[in-house]
């Protein structure tokens, strides 16, 4: 009996991490998605900007909150190691695998198909809708988020 009251305590503190999570999301003008990875990442790659390669990496997530998949556009500039010649996935998202779980905070987008962008710093400005502090982060298997990958602010620089 003991341990079914360790156990129910668990579940309702993970819960209360997930709802205090989305809450600060909506806080930085984010949308909140959780989900697993059905689709590893990918590279695209992007235009210079003060000759630093702006290239994405893109995954496909199933949604836990309305069974949707989402397109998910990481800007790799953002993740911690990244090369400005940009022509590959950043090693923190290389390590992202199909069955991961996920937390993201972003600017959701319906336009050429349902994703979701932004996932990143907003190097700190004021967020909003548009721009929000957004966040991609690996779930751990009892649901607690791990750092955000895409915190970097090396090329902040580049927008201010």
């Amino acid at each position: 009996m003991k341990l079914l009251g360790v156990f129910t305590l668990c579940l309702i503190a993970s819960g209360t991490a997930r709802a205090d999570e989305a809450a600060l999301c909506r806080a930085n003008a984010g949308s909140y998605l959780t989900g697993k990875v059905t689709k590893g990442p990918t590279f695209a790659p992007g235009q210079a900007r003060d000759g630093v390669e702006l290239s994405h990496t893109h995954l496909t997530l199933l949604s836990d909150q309305d069974g949707q998949s989402y397109d998910v556009a990481i800007d790799n500039v953002f993740a911690t190691g990244y090369d400005a010649a940009g022509e590959s996935v950043p090693a923190p998202l290389l390590a992202i695998r199909t069955g991961d779980r996920l937390e993201l905070c972003g600017r959701l987008y319906a336009q050429g198909g349902l994703g979701i962008d932004w996932v990143h710093t907003n190097c700190g400005e004021t967020p909003r809708a548009a721009q929000p502090n957004g966040w991609l982060k690996v779930l751990a298997p009892d649901g607690t988020p791990g750092p955000n990958l895409e915190d970097s602010p090396e090329y902040c620089r580049l927008w201010q």
